[in-house]
């Protein structure tokens, strides 16, 4: 069997090549021979994850024809791709991207930073920010008050507390999308609920159409569940999501899963039109496929943005899309409180398999969830994220344009991450280097699939004012030292696998 998963055509892996033709070479730079040239352009598109790992490249004659090259040049090229383990090939098969095995993904990076290191390091690891308070306190309060009658029962919700479901349903059904109780089920943040829906849906070895890239503990829990990550790259800056693209995976690759972050994506920052909505929605349901909408970050919008409608809207029988949600993004990442909304039948194979992971949500973070929606202060309260978010997001924009002028982003309307491309620079070495002088980013290899996006960086908007002027200084720092070879040294690393 073909070890690819999806496949790119020659006019447009052409086309991609073409857009790497368009950037300034260095000073001092000599022009390489024309294979060689064609196998660095393609190899730079895997790590970048413009062209997926597991894509099976156009044949040789094709592709010529296309570049308007010889096809010895082509055969070249590939050849020297498969030398370095970009490419491998099979008779009759074709031939497909790869990452060779090497230097690993690091591990760090985006598990929360010890509070004694808080100190002495400027954590850009992890995208969260500290609770907007007094709402915090305010809604455990007002959990406590409301916890009496509840501690006389077993405690036990696998569903979620019914007061709680009543007013996510009531929350979606305000948003235009009629929802009832039984459509809801609250779970342990928004990873307990993808876990929750894998496992129900995808069981070891089924394949999960993701975006390349995609948030990292996403992908991460999905590999610990067995899946098989089908990457689907994404279009360039903040267009986000390539509907040709995602309709030929979702026919060809036949996922029995697949998942998206349409809202302020992570780590893009990207949002998806309602035109692309219907059009990804349409595609899933014609290729069978079940369409995780993960929602957290739907009410981070930090400028003047007219939001399209959910994903779910585009479904009304519900026989495609499940959509997940959760209080961490929006409101405090310490306040563990998720939620799917499915179908009746799917909720309830949901909850009923849920006998055998968590048995339900913790009881008092349901109630202060639910007091902040039945008083206003989860508008307010996210009202007070957004104002701080984007007072960040400018500051550590601004800082790092100075300090960084050859980093290459765009600046999205909400979310919480800046995706940054590092001028060519090693994401892997720019992590290990900021550790040395006080700055902890991750590298973009943790938002890929086996190794892409190596030139990148996710920055979050969590810093600001001085801290951010400060990051930005560090992670200035930290590039020089890559540069002059103080990490790793020799030759820039050409291998990354998770």
């Amino acid at each position: 069997m073909a070890q690819w998963t999806s496949a790119v055509g020659a006019a447009q892996l052409a086309r991609l090549l073409k857009s790497q033709q368009d950037r300034p070479a260095g000073p001092g730079a000599r022009r390489p021979p024309a294979y060689r040239a064609l196998a660095d352009g393609i190899r730079l598109l895997v790590l970048e994850g413009r062209v997926p790992v597991a894509a099976r490249l156009p044949a040789e004659r094709e592709l010529a024809l296309s570049l308007s090259v010889s096809r010895t040049t082509v055969a070249a090229a590939y050849e020297a791709l498969r030398g370095e383990g970009f490419l491998e090939s099979r008779r009759g098969a074709g031939s497909w991207t790869a990452v060779p095995a090497g230097n690993p993904v690091p591990a760090r990076g985006l598990e929360p930073l010890p509070p004694e290191a808080l100190g002495s390091m400027i954590d850009l690891g992890c995208a969260a920010l500290p609770a907007p308070e007094p709402w915090l306190t305010r809604a455990v309060q007002g959990a406590l008050e409301e916890l009496p009658p509840y501690a006389h029962t077993h405690g036990d919700y696998p569903a979620g507390l019914p007061a709680l479901r009543s007013m996510i349903a009531e929350r979606y059904t305000e948003r235009g999308i009629p929802t009832m109780p039984e459509q809801i089920m609250v779970t342990t943040g928004a990873m307990g609920a993808i876990d929750a829906i894998c496992h129900l849906f995808g069981g070891r070895g089924e394949r999960i159409a993701v975006e390349s890239p995609s948030y990292a503990n996403i992908l991460q829990l999905m590999r610990e569940a067995g899946a098989r990550l089908v990457p689907v790259a994404m279009a360039e800056g903040l267009s986000g999501w390539d509907m040709d693209r995602w309709r030929q995976v979702l026919r060809d690759a036949a996922p029995r899963i697949a998942y998206v972050v349409a809202d302020f994506h992570n780590p893009t920052g990207a949002l998806a039109d309602e035109d692309q909505r219907r059009r990804l929605v349409d595609s899933a349901r014609s290729a069978g496929t079940v369409l995780i909408a993960d929602e957290t970050m739907t009410e981070l919008w930090l400028d003047e943005v007219r939001m399209p409608r959910p994903v779910c809207a585009f479904d009304p029988a519900g026989s495609t899309v499940i959509t997940v949600g959760s209080a961490s993004k929006a409101f405090w990442a310490g306040m563990r409180i998720g939620w799917v909304r499915a179908a009746p039948d799917v909720i309830r194979s949901l909850v009923a398999a849920r006998a055998y992971a968590d048995l339900g949500t913790p009881v008092l973070e349901q109630l202060a969830v639910n007091w902040l929606f039945g008083t206003g202060g989860w508008e307010q309260a996210v009202q007070m994220r957004r104002e701080q978010a984007r007072s960040n997001r400018d500051e550590l924009v601004a800082a790092v344009r100075r300090e960084l002028p050859g980093w290459e982003f765009e600046v999205p309307q909400g979310g919480l991450t800046l995706w940054v491309r590092t001028g060519g620079l090693s994401g892997s070495r720019l992590a290990e280097a900021g550790e040395r002088v006080g700055v902890r980013v991750p590298s973009g290899p943790r938002f890929g699939v086996d190794g892409a996006f190596e030139g990148y960086v996710r920055l979050p908007f969590t810093v600001g004012g001085a801290v951010a002027e400060e990051a930005a200084v560090r992670l200035a720092a930290a590039a020089g030292l890559v540069e002059s070879g103080g990490v790793g040294g020799g030759e820039a690393p050409r291998t990354f696998v998770a």
